[in-house]
C-alpha cells in the first residue's frame, strides 16, 4: 500500500487503484486534494503525501514522497489532527507573510504506523500517566484517575491510537510472561483467531479419506518422510526418492484445498503474513487445527499433498522432468535434524524396520544433494551461520542459550526444498516470486573498507561472486569466517516477494520462488492457488488471483520483516531481563560493529544478547571483556563497559 501512496504522490491511472483504496479516492477528490484528467488522477500542487514524525515538543515534520519537494515540512501540533509519528498522510501546504519556514496541516491520515500503542503506567506530578514503550512520551489514556490508580504501576497497557481508550491490560512489567504480550502489541500482531474463523477451520475434520478424492494421485505406498526441528509441531514437507530411477518426490501440504480465498481463514492468514516462532511457542499463520493437523503431514496418517516429481539424469544430475501432481501422500515417519545425524553418519546401525526402509532412499540421496549443493555453489554463495536457541523455564525467564549449526541433515532438505521452489518458479511467468537483487557498489565498497581494518584486502571486482569467495577464503585463515559471513550478508539487499521474476542473487538462480511452507508463509499459499489454475488453464481464475498482486507481494514482503521483528524483540527483552540480574558482572563479547554505534555479541556461557558498548576506538571483531552497567527492559537494550581488551 505504501508503494501505491508513492504513486498516488506522482499520478495514478484509475485502472490502477486497488479496490479496497477507491473509498479513500473519492474522499480525496471531495476535499479537493485530487483531480480527475481523463483516466487518472492527480495530486493538486498545494497538497502533500508523506510520512510523519513528531518530536517530543508534539511538532510534526512531514517526510514528503515528492521527488521535486524534498524538504521537510513542518506542521505545528495544533495542525496534526489525529495523526501519530510514523503515519503516512495528506497535508495541506500553509502560506502566510513571514513565513520562514515551509508549512503545513494534516487533512487525512492515510495509512497508520499503528492502531494502538502499548504504554504502562507511571506515577508522575501527583497523577497515573501512561509512558509509550516505543518512544517513552507520554500517552493520553481515556480513563479517570481513580480507575488508573487502582492498577499496579507498571501495568502494560494497549491503547487504541485514535480514541486513547483502553483496549486491554496486558499484564505489568515485573512479570516477564508479559514480554511476549508486549512484542505482539508493539506489531500489531494477534495470538487467537476469531471464532469464525476456528470454526470454519474445524469443520474440516481431523482426518482425510482418500476415497472421497478420486481425481487425487494415490501415493500412499511410497514411503514418505519428514525432517524437521525436534520441536517442530507442524509438518509442511515430505520427501522421497525412488534411487532406481533418481527421482525425487517433494510432498508439499495441500493447504489451498482448506483455506478458501476470501474466507475467514484466508483473510486472517493475509493479514498475519507468516507464523511466529518464539522460544517456548509459536503464533501460527492458521488455526491449530489446520497447521498442526489435517493440513500438517504426520506420520502414519493419509494427508492431501500438492507433489513436485523431479526427474534427475543420473550422471550429470540436470533436472530433466517436473511434473506436479495433487496427490494424498502418507508419511511413514517424522524425524528429527538429529536423528538423520546419527542415520548419516552410522547408516543403518540401531535402525528398526520402518527406518530401514526409508534409510535406503534416504542415504542415497543424500549424496545426491551433496553433488547438487557442490554444483549449485559455483553460481551461489554458502555462509556459515548459526541461530541463538533461547532455553526459557516455566516463567519464560531465560536459562540458557544454545548455538543450532546447519548440519547434513538440514543441507539434505534445503537441497531438496530449493529443487521443488525453482520448478514451480518456472511454472508461471507473473505471480509471486523471491526475488534478490545484486548488492549496490556503495555497499561493497563499505564491506571492503570495514574488511581492511581487520586485515583482509581485496580488490574490487565486477565479479561479485568470485570476489566474495575470495573474502570469505581469507576470513577462513583468519579464523572469523562466520563474523565476515554475516558482514556479507549484511553489504546486501534483503530478498523480498515480487511479482516479475528478477532472479535471486544470494541463491545465484534465474528464477526462484517459495512453495515449501504454506503452513507458515502466506505467500506459498497464494502460489500454490496460482500453480492449480496454471495446472487447470484456467486463465480466469489465474488472472483474478493476479488483481492487485504487486501491492499484495509488498504487503507480503513488510509482514516478513515484521514477524522477525517481532520474535527479536521478544529476545532482546529476555536478554534485558538476565542482564537486569548481571548488572555490575563482568563477560566476554566480540565486537560486531563499529562507526555510529559501538556493538558487541555477548559470547560467554550465554551467547548472542546485543550490547551497546559505550566506549570508541574498539575494533572490529575485537574480542573484549565487558562489565553490564544498564539494562532497559522496556527498550530490550543492554549497556556495557569494555573493561579489557584482547581477552
Amino acid at each position: 500500500m505504501k508503494s501505491f501512496l508513492l504513486t498516488l504522490s506522482k499520478g495514478v491511472k484509475a485502472e490502477d487503484i486497488p479496490l479496497d483504496f477507491q473509498p479513500v479516492i473519492n474522499n480525496l477528490i471531495r476535499l479537493k486534494a485530487l483531480k480527475k484528467t481523463d483516466d487518472s488522477y492527480e495530486l493538486n500542487p498545494k497538497y502533500r503525501i508523506g510520512k510523519i514524525d513528531i518530536a517530543t515538543s508534539g511538532t510534526g515534520f512531514l517526510d514528503t514522497f515528492d521527488d521535486k519537494n524534498s524538504k521537510d515540512l513542518l506542521i505545528e501540533s495544533r495542525n496534526l489532527m489525529d495523526a501519530n509519528s510514523g503515519d503516512i498522510v495528506i497535508a495541506k501546504r500553509i502560506f502566510s507573510k513571514n513565513q520562514t519556514r515551509a508549512k503545513a496541516k494534516v487533512i487525512m491520515t492515510l495509512l497508520r504506523a499503528h492502531n494502538f500503542s502499548v504504554v504502562y503506567t507511571k506515577f508522575q506530578h501527583n497523577r497515573v500517566v501512561g509512558i509509550n514503550i516505543s518512544t517513552s512520551l507520554v500517552s493520553n489514556i481515556t480513563a479517570s484517575q481513580k480507575s488508573l490508580k487502582k492498577l499496579p504501576l507498571g501495568t502494560v497497557l494497549k491503547i487504541d491510537s485514535k480514541t486513547s481508550n483502553i483496549i486491554e491490560v496486558l499484564g505489568v512489567l515485573d512479570d516477564s510472561k508479559v514480554d511476549e504480550k508486549i512484542s505482539l502489541a508493539l506489531f500489531e500482531k494477534e495470538e487467537n483467531f476469531t471464532q469464525k474463523s476456528e470454526l470454519e477451520a474445524k469443520s474440516h475434520g481431523k482426518y482425510v479419506d482418500k476415497s472421497l478424492y478420486p481425481n487425487r494421485e494415490d501415493l500412499t505406498h511410497l514411503p514418505f518422510c519428514t525432517i524437521d526441528p525436534i520441536d517442530a509441531k507442524d509438518f509442511d514437507d515430505a520427501v522421497y526418492f525412488d534411487k532406481e530411477n533418481y527421482i525425487l518426490y517433494v510432498a508439499i501440504a495441500d493447504v489451498s484445498e482448506y483455506v478458501y480465498e476470501m474466507g475467514h481463514i484466508d483473510k486472517e492468514a493475509k493479514k498475519r503474513g507468516f507464523s511466529i516462532y518464539f522460544p517456548h511457542k509459536s503464533i501460527p499463520m492458521l488455526p491449530r487445527s489446520l497447521s498442526e493437523n489435517i493440513c500438517s503431514l504426520k506420520p502414519n496418517v493419509d494427508r492431501l499433498s500438492f507433489v513436485f516429481k523431479i526427474t534427475l539424469n543420473q550422471k550429470t544430475l540436470k533436472v530433466e522432468k517436473e511434473e506436479l501432481i495433487d496427490a494424498v501422500i502418507n508419511s511413514k515417519k517424522r524425524y528429527n535434524y538429529d536423528q538423520i545425524d546419527i542415520f548419516l553418519q552410522n547408516a543403518l546401525k540401531n535402525a528398526d524396520e520402518v527406518d530401514k526402509v526409508i534409510l535406503k532412499s534416504l542415504l542415497p540421496l543424500f549424496s545426491v544433494t551433496q553433488k547438487l549443493r557442490e554444483l549449485r555453489l559455483k553460481n551461489g554463495f554458502e555462509f556459515n551461520s548459526t541461530e541463538i536457541r533461547m532455553v526459557l523455564d516455566e516463567n519464560q525467564n531465560l536459562i540458557s542459550t544454545r548455538v543450532e549449526k546447519e548440519t547434513p541433515s538440514h543441507r539434505l532438505i534445503e537441497e531438496c526444498m530449493l529443487l521443488a521452489n525453482k520448478a514451480a518458479s518456472k511454472r508461471i511467468k507473473r505471480g509471486i516470486f523471491r526475488t534478490h537483487e545484486d548488492p549496490s557498489f556503495d555497499k561493497l565498497q563499505n564491506l571492503l573498507d570495514n574488511l581492511t581494518l581487520v586485515g583482509i584486502d581485496v580488490d574490487f571486482s565486477t565479479d561479485i561472486p568470485k570476489m566474495i569467495r575470495q573474502i570469505q577464503q581469507k576470513a577462513e585463515l583468519l579464523g572469523i569466517r562466520e563474523d565476515v559471513d554475516k558482514l556479507i550478508i549484511r553489504s546486501q539487499k534483503k530478498a523480498k516477494y515480487e511479482a516479475e521474476n528478477r532472479g535471486h542473487f544470494g541463491l545465484g538462480f534465474n528464477s526462484y520462488t517459495h512453495f515449501t511452507s504454506p503452513i507458515r508463509r502466506y505467500s506459498d499459499l497464494l502460489l500454490h492457488r496460482l500453480l492449480k489454475a496454471n495446472m487447470k488453464n484456467d486463465k480466469k481464475r489465474f488472472n483474478f488471483l493476479l488483481k492487485d498482486i504487486d501491492a499484495t507481494c509488498e504487503q507480503i514482503s513488510l509482514l516478513e520483516r515484521e514477524s522477525d521483528k517481532v520474535a527479536w524483540d521478544y529476545m532482546d527483552r529476555k536478554f534485558a531481563r538476565w542482564a537486569d540480574l548481571h548488572v555490575g558482572d563482568d563477560f566476554r563479547a566480540i565486537v560486531t560493529s563499529v562507526g555510529k554505534n559501538t556493538i558487541a555479541k555477548l559470547d560467554d556461557e550465554l551467547q548472542g544478547a546485543r550490547l551497546f558498548v559505550l566506549d570508541e576506538n574498539l575494533e572490529l571483531f575485537e574480542k573484549i571483556l565487558v562489565k553490564i552497567v544498564e539494562s532497559d527492559i522496556l527498550s530490550g537494550k543492554i549497556y556495557v563497559k569494555a573493561v579489557k581488551r584482547d581477552v
